[in-house]
């Protein structure tokens, strides 16, 4: 079976245009309730939100959807995907739910479904849910008392921050750290602030007004900008920015400048291989991933393990393959000894007692290996299949012979937006750009 309404992330779109609509979020889970309806017990969902207006719609068609399934409904209000990844687990709910278009703009929206194991679910179950929803779920709806009942869970930030908190060192404390936190006026807006607070950092708290259409405006782990002019300002040892729904890290040093996934990557892979901490002699990481991250793994002893684009891609080949690192340059870090899937702050924590027990600065200890030069350009397309073209086909040929082995190419669709995406790196910068620059111009002049 092939998915058309699932992506990489979840279902994304534009709110209230299709497949972002009520409607459709009433049919995902009155199908993803029929999929996951196994034996005679009383079925919960675990459903969560991030800070955009249009959650409010998708909520309340989700809620009704799964109690017409039969489910009974927690509903978190706005947290962290991580936290509805935890929750769903911890609560013993047979699915869960999150509401967000994570880095993207206020105006988008998006579903993310989560297993009873508190992993995104697979592409097999994905199409599965999509299969029910073009069959009208072929079963009849439960009636009577079997019908789901719905309620809010006050407990659930603090059941969440305590998570997270245990991922910290006992022992150890942030007491005399300034830390500047970017929560993106997104879903974390309220637990990341506590968390950083109650293991006694100095916190200075960035973008936690949200108002349902400033979540990641100038902001957050994509518009880091002011979270480094913040830390300057302050005169804080570091800052930290997370995304819309927190499940990504940015960090920037005392100086303000930016330490990415691919850094963060690197010291948490060095710092747990020093102390016995990997399961595996390396890491998982995606394409995207610099060629000097995985030079500097090598010269550790330790693999780069390579998947297309997405989080979900990385955790399943952590676990297929018993890896317990792993993550994306954009700043998603996975670290499968406490979350099952990315979580902004539990990555935060790793970074942060780095620093603490090597009592070191955010520059000294962030920065292990010169990244080689990379350009990363977005083209955004109205549709069609720009890249099956003869002359995109060819720049990109053309591109390859240049480079040769000193670097590499790397040209896809987002899973999550209508852009197509244009990487390359390699030793001269110059060069780089300039391959960089004729593909994007060949895709421009197809796409329109």
């Amino acid at each position: 079976m092939t998915r058309k309404l699932f992506g990489t992330d979840g279902i994304r779109g534009t709110a209230n245009l299709e497949p972002i609509t009520a409607d459709m979020a009433l049919k995902v889970a009155l199908a993803a309730g029929a999929q996951f309806t196994r034996g005679d017990h009383r079925h919960r969902v675990v459903i969560g939100k991030d800070t955009r207006l249009s959650c409010y719609m998708l909520e309340y068609a989700l809620t009704s959807g799964f109690l017409a399934a039969g489910m009974d409904v927690l509903l978190t209000g706005p947290l962290p995907t991580p936290a509805i990844a935890m929750l769903t687990r911890a609560m013993r709910a047979d699915v869960g739910v999150m509401i967000s278009a994570s880095h993207n703009p206020y105006d988008d929206n998006g579903i993310k479904l989560f297993g009873p194991d508190g992993y995104k679910l697979s592409d097999e179950i994905e199409a599965a849910i999509e299969a029910r929803m073009a069959s009208g779920n072929g079963a009849p709806l439960p009636t009577g008392n079997r019908l789901g009942r719905a309620k809010r869970i006050d407990d659930a930030p603090g059941r969440y921050i305590e998570s997270v908190k245990n991922s910290f060192p006992k022992g150890l404390s942030l007491a005399g750290l300034k830390i500047v936190v970017d929560c993106a006026n997104g879903a974390a807006y309220k637990v990341a602030p506590t968390v950083l607070w109650e293991l006694g950092a100095e916190v200075v708290p960035i973008a936690v007004e949200p108002d349902g259409t400033n979540i990641n405006r100038d902001c957050g782990a994509v518009s880091t900008s002011f979270m480094q002019e913040q830390v300057v300002v302050h005169g804080a040892d570091l800052g930290l920015a997370l995304d819309g729904d927190a499940d990504r890290l940015i960090v920037a040093d005392e100086t303000g400048a930016v330490i990415d996934g691919d850094q963060l990557m690197a010291l948490v892979a060095r710092s747990w291989g020093e102390a016995g901490r990997l399961a595996k002699a390396g890491i998982v990481a995606t394409v995207m991933s610099n060629l000097g991250l995985e030079r500097f793994l090598g010269g550790l002893g330790l693999a780069l393990v390579r998947t297309p684009v997405g989080d979900r891609y990385v955790v399943e080949r952590m676990r297929a393959d018993g890896y317990n690192v792993g993550g994306e340059q954009s700043g998603h870090i996975i670290l499968s000894d406490y979350a099952t899937t990315g979580d902004g702050l539990i990555a935060a924590l790793q970074v942060l007692a780095v620093l603490v027990q090597s009592n070191r600065s955010a520059s000294e200890a962030g920065r292990l290996f010169q990244p080689l030069p990379q350009r990363l350009v977005s083209i955004r397309f109205g549709g069609g299949q720009p890249l099956d073209d003869g002359k995109v086909k060819s720049a990109i040929r053309d591109g390859e012979k240049t480079l040769g082995a000193a670097g590499r190419i790397l040209v896809r669709k987002s899973g999550t937006e209508p852009v197509i995406r244009v990487m390359a790196e390699g030793e001269d910068e110059k060069l780089v750009g300039r391959i960089v620059d004729d593909i994007a111009t060949a895709i421009r002049t197809v796409a329109g």
